[in-house]
């Protein structure tokens, strides 16, 4: 059972989704006890077979994120920064790299960190309210949790530069324009919404789910030519695992498929 370390994040378990809840009020920030939670429990969702899918959201009305906690670089200890940035980078790499479906339920304003969180997500749902930006470079600082890096692959170069070097903020609608999110819902029903997606992951092999999630993710970097050998041996591997002969087999007798995750 996949549980958090601190009461900063929130854990619930909906049948083969795990809802996790950013908890720091007043503006639900990051520091180091709620990204080492984030790590961990991402990286306890790994190895638990029935966790298909994570829903992140944040907790109350206002914030999905503000991002980190700004205090902590007040004093300009570099020691601090890397330990900051170190965590950061940890916790939202291990989200990315999470076997499963992530969803980020971006419930109101997503800043910095925050913003992060979500890109490290696969999919963003946004709340008509929600306003994300990257505004580091407003206060001296940069994005270093994976910003500069997911924003560009995930809008393009162009509108990267316009947010994090403008410091343009962008509404739910502009974000749907351009990509940044994949669905804009109504107050109050970003996690409502995101839970029904992850709830069809679970109609998914888990295993052929996360043999997809990494050829996806390989596709930004390497040739396509290695990335289309990869596909085929990935294709041959799945045929040495249980779910495979039940997905097959489950269409070919008209029943829905239990998967084992294995």
């Amino acid at each position: 059972m996949v549980e958090s370390r601190t009461p900063k994040i929130l854990v619930a378990l909906h049948g083969n989704t795990l809802q996790v809840t950013i908890n720091n009020p007043p503006a639900n920030t990051w520091d180091l006890e709620s990204l080492d939670a984030l790590e961990q429990l991402v990286r306890d969702s790994d190895l638990d077979p029935s966790v298909y899918a994570l829903v992140i959201t944040g907790q109350g009305e206002k914030f999905f994120s503000a991002g980190a906690e700004l205090s902590l670089f007040a004093d300009g200890d570099t020691a601090v920064a890397r330990q900051m940035a170190d965590h950061f980078g940890r916790a939202f790499e291990a989200l990315a790299a999470f076997r499963g479906v992530s969803i980020a339920a971006i419930n109101g304003y997503a800043m910095g960190g925050g913003l992060e969180c979500a890109l490290a997500c696969d999919i963003r749902i946004a709340e008509t309210h929600a306003e994300l930006a990257l505004p580091e470079a407003s206060v001296g600082l940069l994005p270093c949790g994976g910003g500069t890096q997911n924003l560009a692959w995930t809008v393009g170069e162009s509108w990267a530069k316009r947010m994090i070097l403008c410091g343009e903020r962008m509404t739910a609608t502009a974000s749907l324009e351009i990509g940044l999110v994949e669905e804009v819902a109504g107050r109050g029903e970003s996690l409502a919404r995101a839970m029904e997606i992850a709830q069809s992951v679970a109609k998914q092999s888990p295993m052929a789910v996360a043999a997809c999630k990494d050829l996806i993710r390989r596709a930004r970097s390497g040739s396509v030519e290695e990335a289309y050998s990869i596909e085929r041996d990935a294709f041959v591997r799945l045929f040495d695992t249980q779910d495979q002969a039940e997905g097959v087999n489950a269409f070919l007798q008209k029943r829905s498929p239990q998967w084992s995750n294995s």
